[in-house]
């Protein structure tokens, strides 16, 4: 009588996704020790490079969409950033081709606030440090309160608050326009603001990270500076993801 062949590493995984042969091979350690670590760790190396290390945010409740292609992405994550044309502290005309093909932070402040804005345009400079002269990374700080923050204010604004970066935009336009793109595009009140009327005040903590396709991929406390640490390797995931 014929024996049964043993069924080996490779059977076992057959038609199992990256994390289930990990398991099965773990499995097989006690049987093949060394051979089986090289083939976990080989596997393990396959699944990182084939999983997106960010999670994609297509909806203002901020549910993460873990993808591994970028054909899932086409096909599951419909939301980006829409089209806008504002003016920035220069007086130059701003639109959605200054973020195209960058990843970019985006902020709602406004220069008379004297709770958390100027917290937060502080620890935008730990952004600005990092990527002050990287042409790829743009950072966008949206006035909540076009109807005084124009031009002149925010050049004086920025002047005030030493901010040189080339990178760095402080943008005003018409009401309708921010509220809508902080709330519709950048979820920046996250479900809550996308409920509201246009009419209410928008006032938010949060710095959005979008990628270089204009998908939103992360949501920081913009008052806090341990959340700033991490949106900076962040938005280097990014740039390695590209």
């Amino acid at each position: 009588m014929e024996k049964s062949k043993p069924i080996t590493s490779s059977k076992m995984a057959e038609g199992l996704d990256c994390w289930e042969q990990k398991i099965v091979l773990m499995y097989q350690m006690r049987r093949f020790n060394w051979i089986a670590i090289v083939a976990v760790v080989f596997i393990h190396m396959s699944c990182s490079k084939s999983e997106k290390q960010l999670p994609f945010y297509n909806t203002p409740d901020f549910t993460p969409h873990f993808l591994a292609t970028d054909q899932e992405v086409n096909e599951k994550i419909t939301h980006s950033i829409g089209d806008f044309e504002m003016r920035n502290q220069h007086n130059q005309v701003v639109t959605q081709k200054a973020i195209e093909g960058k990843v970019h932070v985006a902020n709602f402040i406004f220069t008379s606030c004297g709770s958390i804005c100027p917290v937060m345009t502080e620890n935008m400079k730990i952004i600005d440090d990092q990527y002050a002269n990287d042409e790829d990374v743009q950072l966008m700080s949206y006035t909540v309160t076009p109807w005084i923050d124009n031009v002149e204010v925010l050049h004086e604004y920025v002047t005030a608050k030493e901010i040189t970066s080339k990178n760095w935009y402080f943008l005003t336009g018409t009401k309708g326009e921010i509220y809508q793109l902080a709330r519709q595009s950048y979820f920046a009140e996250e479900d809550l603001g996308f409920t509201k009327d246009s009419t209410e005040f928008l006032h938010t903590e949060h710095f959005i990270l979008v990628d270089q396709n204009k998908k939103i991929r992360g949501i920081y406390n913009g008052t806090l500076k341990l959340e700033m640490r991490q949106l900076v390797k962040d938005i280097q995931t990014l740039k390695e993801e590209a």
